[in-house]
């Protein structure tokens, strides 16, 4: 029996010594523990392989930031957007990440396609004349 239906097992085992539970509540309960603990233990797996992290830059940090993509320059993986969790995986948050790679304070963590959409998403959206139009209404 592997690991994982022994700890679903013991898990639901607990459950039921404190509330009533029928059969197929107990199985079905332990078919999901036991799928997910085999999910977290191959997460945690992919998360040591990427949490290896590499001296040398994979690319030019200014290059690393494309059209429809941006590499992570910790593990030469590619994404739209480096998100705060992939960073964790590292050990790092977005601040120190720039900082380590050189990229400006402002510089997004994301492709230029998308900063693109969301600069005219912004613009079409007009925040700052609704606030203005809010600020006129209050007084």
């Amino acid at each position: 029996m592997e690991d994982y239906l022994k700890h679903a097992i013991e898990l639901v085992k607990a459950q039921a010594s404190v509330r009533v539970m029928s059969e197929e509540e107990m199985a079905d309960m332990i078919a999901s523990l036991a799928a997910k603990l085999k999910k977290l233990d191959t997460f945690e797996e992919s998360e040591e392989c990427c949490s290896c992290t590499a001296e040398a830059p994979v690319t030019d940090a200014k290059r690393s930031i494309k059209e429809k993509s941006i590499v992570c320059l910790e593990c030469g993986k590619t994404f739209k957007v480096i998100t705060k969790k992939h960073l964790i995986l590292h050990g790092l948050d977005a601040v120190s990440y720039r900082a380590k790679w050189g990229l400006k304070k402002g510089t997004p963590l994301t492709c230029k396609e998308l900063q693109r959409a969301r600069r005219q998403k912004m613009k079409d959206m007009k925040l700052w004349e609704k606030r203005a139009m809010a600020r006129e209404a209050a007084k």
